[in-house]
């Protein structure tokens, strides 16, 4: 009699990208789109709210959206680079200072080459010097995390430290304005068919990175290394250098925020993005990507970071006080964990059955 039995599957060595197919699909699918769920149901809760609060109208406002959109930028993109971060199963906290500190040191190149360049190139000059630097922080928690073994928590949060206090210092405890240079007005406040610069600047960015984490090796390594960092490392994948680069886009995630941060106001500042951190990891986390690591994108991350944007606006435009934002924000968060979790548990009762 021939033997039909079916073989084992074969051992690739590396886990396969993290998904809850075994879910019920009413459960994957609110869970893999709730982002953009929150999104219309805020806008429309937004809409009926100033309605029939004094007849104006939200969704129809094209100030509303422009303004939505310059607000989105700056914690955009800081959680592009949090959205690897966390995929990995690791986690950022010295993003925010870390922008401050480019944000500083742009200010400063731009002033010392405005004296000898032409205005365009002193402000590229101080983005190029802005991102370089930005770059350093995250090679020190890079090595920190792969080398000495430091959990990422403890390491970044060392690093907000030092690059807070690298940042005041390189101010002087104050702001840094940028003097006689009338290209990075235009630049940071400009419009192009009615589209802020800083937005396309934004869109291109997030296009360039969505494709890297999608369609490159890199952006595969780095779901392989969070879904399961033993198999990772079976299967050949350099996880240590992997971990290094990974820290270092992070932080060159930030400086570039910092540097048009420093555009959009004609100044650096040191604190420019400390109220940003929360911000930028609620709008992965809202987007999708879990903090066990393996699962999330970077689509996600930009409907994440809009509801968050929609909220604080929104708020702003029914006269409601600012403060209340943070408990919006906080309710999605929750709400969006419990969605998490509410999948992964029934995956994990599928797969033990």
């Amino acid at each position: 009699m021939t033997n039909t039995t079916a073989a084992p599957p074969e051992d690739t060595g590396v886990a396969p990208p993290a998904d809850h197919a075994d879910a019920p699909g009413w459960i994957s699918r609110i869970a893999e789109g709730r982002a953009w769920l929150f999104l219309i149901v805020l806008v429309l809760v937004f809409e009926i709210w100033s309605r029939l609060s004094f007849g104006a109208t939200f969704v129809g406002s094209t100030y509303n959206w422009q303004s939505i959109a310059i607000f989105t930028t700056a914690p955009l993109l800081l959680a592009v680079g949090e959205t690897f971060v966390i995929i990995s199963s690791g986690i950022d906290l010295s993003v925010g200072f870390t922008m401050g500190l480019a944000a500083v040191v742009a200010a400063h190149v731009t002033n010392i080459t405005g004296q000898t360049l032409p205005a365009p190139l002193a402000v590229l000059a101080g983005v190029l010097a802005a991102v370089i630097v930005a770059g350093i922080p995250g090679f020190v928690n890079g090595l920190l995390i792969s080398r000495l073994r430091v959990p990422p928590f403890i390491g970044t949060l060392g690093m907000y430290g030092v690059a807070r206090g690298a940042a005041y210092l390189l101010a002087g405890g104050t702001t840094v304005p940028v003097s006689g240079n009338s290209f990075i007005s235009t630049l940071g406040n400009g419009t192009i068919g009615g589209v802020p610069w800083l937005v396309i600047i934004t869109i291109v960015f997030v296009i360039v990175m969505h494709y890297v984490l999608s369609q490159t090796r890199f952006g595969q390594h780095n779901y392989a290394i969070g879904a399961n960092e033993q198999a990772a490392r079976r299967a050949g994948i350099d996880i240590r250098r992997h971990v290094v680069w990974l820290y270092i886009l992070s932080s060159m995630c930030a400086g570039l925020g910092g540097a048009l941060y420093t555009a959009r106001y004609t100044a650096g500042a040191a604190q420019a993005g400390e109220p940003l951190l929360l911000d930028c990891i609620a709008a992965v986390v809202i987007g999708g990507a879990s903090l066990f690591g393996g699962s999330g994108s970077i689509l996600g991350t930009v409907a994440g970071a809009l509801v968050i944007a929609v909220i604080q606006y929104g708020l702003v435009f029914v006269d409601v006080q600012p403060f209340w934002q943070f408990v919006a924000v906080g309710v999605v968060i929750i709400i969006s964990v419990l969605i998490d979790q509410l999948q992964r548990r029934f995956s994990g009762a599928r797969q033990d059955e």
